[in-house]
């Protein structure tokens, strides 16, 4: 059985050509003999091409991507996403980092890098709710208004329209039961 190098390059927008330019550019330069590439936010739920390359791994081959944040976008993200990449048999490599889940020290790299990537995103937070308990308690902030009750109106227009509830929240981007709360006249929840 020969082993791979296979790669993954990832920006969250489609303005970032540049930047996935230099990813691929990387890869290559890496011995990557396939490269798995998608412009898409690593908040979105679904990284079609990053599915694609850990299905398509197999047992001695390596996983290359330039950037931690280009794999996991969290501590539990990056513990899933090795979890399966371990489970096949496959190795990590991250070029920025110089790390490589083959040797003992990259996997304890990985693991330090993630845990203090992940404490630094709890700071993160926790400096953001104290800034917003602050400006609450100094009657600064209101917080954004749910998108269904700023669409209420075109929701109720669209639906005296003869619209199906499914073609107003493919038209206007809410969800079913925020359509339905509005048509039944009740404030939206959060």
């Amino acid at each position: 059985m020969t082993s791979a190098i296979i790669g993954y390059a990832r920006t969250s927008t489609i303005d970032q050509t540049a930047g996935l330019e230099a990813q691929l550019r990387d890869l290559k330069a890496a011995g990557c003999v396939k490269v798995f590439q998608e412009q898409v936010s690593s908040v979105d739920t679904k990284r079609p091409e990053l599915e694609r390359a850990l299905d398509y791994v197999r047992e001695g081959d390596t996983l290359v991507v330039t950037k931690l944040d280009r794999l996991a976008r969290s501590m539990p993200n990056l513990v899933d996403i090795t979890g399966k990449l371990k489970a096949k048999g496959v190795e990590l490599r991250v070029l920025a980092l110089n790390l490589d889940t083959g040797t003992p020290t990259g996997k304890l790299m990985l693991n330090l890098l993630g845990s203090i990537a992940e404490f630094e995103r709890e700071l993160m937070l926790e400096r953001q709710r104290e800034g917003i308990a602050k400006a609450k308690a100094e009657g600064k902030y209101q917080g954004r208004a749910p998108t269904a009750r700023r669409k209420a109106d075109d929701i109720r227009r669209l639906k005296a329209e003869g619209k199906t509830v499914d073609a107003i929240v493919a038209e206007l981007g809410v969800s079913r039961s925020s359509v339905f709360r509005m048509l039944r006249g009740e404030p939206s929840g959060r």
